[in-house]
């Protein structure tokens, strides 16, 4: 992966259908490796790690702006997983962005290991924050995104929450502060996927009209399939190339198990147990899928 400039590029229909191209095999490969980690402990959280993969595949294999080898390079842009639990798909898309190597995914949550289950900033290269206790992950990035237009860094903060975090109140006091110190280097990803660990999002407690809240405090948004690589690559650059000071908030509709149809099937997806028998069947419905 080669640095990527953060400003909007205007991009020729032939260009932009490249870069989907690219991004739809990276993506396959962050469900696939996301699979083989799960595989290691034949338990994970496999429903969100395919269901944001697309996610995930268009920020580190199109958008974000990198030095795979320098990690901690001053003019990254960073990408912080408030929700630590979706550590599965970062790792994936780390080795896919060449951060960490492809083979380590086999070490996943094993004894000694760079990759925890819930993703920790002190044990794996290219995880900023130490994610998993939600509610917390965009107050971070507002100091994050605070501290760099203070010292004049260009670098943009992509914070990456989900729709049962909303539910957080430190959620909301945080999109009031971002709205408050003008910070449009900070761009909220909302992972909507319409589950929590009690059920679905929405009936546990819901935050629709998700935009029209993130709006109300000051925010500029977009909301799009999180499966539609081109709608995500344009939206994106539509929220960076916006000339106002406001905050952004992309919001991205998922399907838990996306791209494997009998665990997009099941009831219950926010923690899983995959049968020893089933990990060939989930391997051999991706490629069909993906194909």
């Amino acid at each position: 992966m080669t640095e990527r400039t953060t400003l909007a590029r205007p991009a020729t229909d032939d260009d932009l259908d490249a870069r989907v191209q690219h991004i739809k095999e990276a993506a396959f490969r962050i469900r696939r490796n996301a699979l083989v980690q799960a595989e290691v402990q034949g338990q994970g959280y496999i429903g969100q790690a395919l269901d944001v993969a697309d996610v995930l595949a268009v920020l580190y294999a199109d958008q974000l702006n990198l030095r795979p080898d320098d990690p901690e390079w001053e003019g990254r842009d960073r990408c912080l997983l408030s929700i630590g639990h979706y550590a599965l798909a970062l790792y994936a898309a780390l080795a896919e962005a060449g951060v960490i190597p492809e083979a380590e995914l086999q070490t996943y949550a094993c004894d000694d290991s760079r990759l925890p289950m819930s993703a920790m900033a002190s044990y794996t290269p290219g995880v900023e924050i130490s994610g998993g206790s939600l509610g917390h992950g965009l107050t971070i990035a507002n100091g994050i995104a605070l501290g760099l237009k203070r010292k004049g860094n260009p670098a943009t903060v992509y914070n990456i929450l989900s729709d049962g975090e909303l539910g957080e109140g430190s959620t909301w006091e945080a999109a009031a502060v971002a709205a408050h110190h003008g910070l449009d280097n900070l761009i909220a990803v909302v992972d909507f996927n319409d589950q929590q660990a009690d059920g679905k999002s929405t009936s546990v407690l819901s935050m629709e009209p998700v935009g029209a809240k993130f709006e109300a405090f000051g925010w500029a948004v977009r909301r799009v399939d999180g499966h539609d690589l081109a709608g995500l690559v344009r939206a994106f650059e539509e929220l960076r190339a916006l000339p106002d000071d406001r905050p952004r908030c992309l919001i991205a509709d998922t399907t838990l198990g996306k791209g494997v149809p009998f665990l997009e099937a099941r009831e219950k997806l926010h923690f899983m147990q995959v049968a020893a028998d089933e990990w060939a069947k989930a391997h051999d419905q991706l490629k069909e899928t993906s194909a």
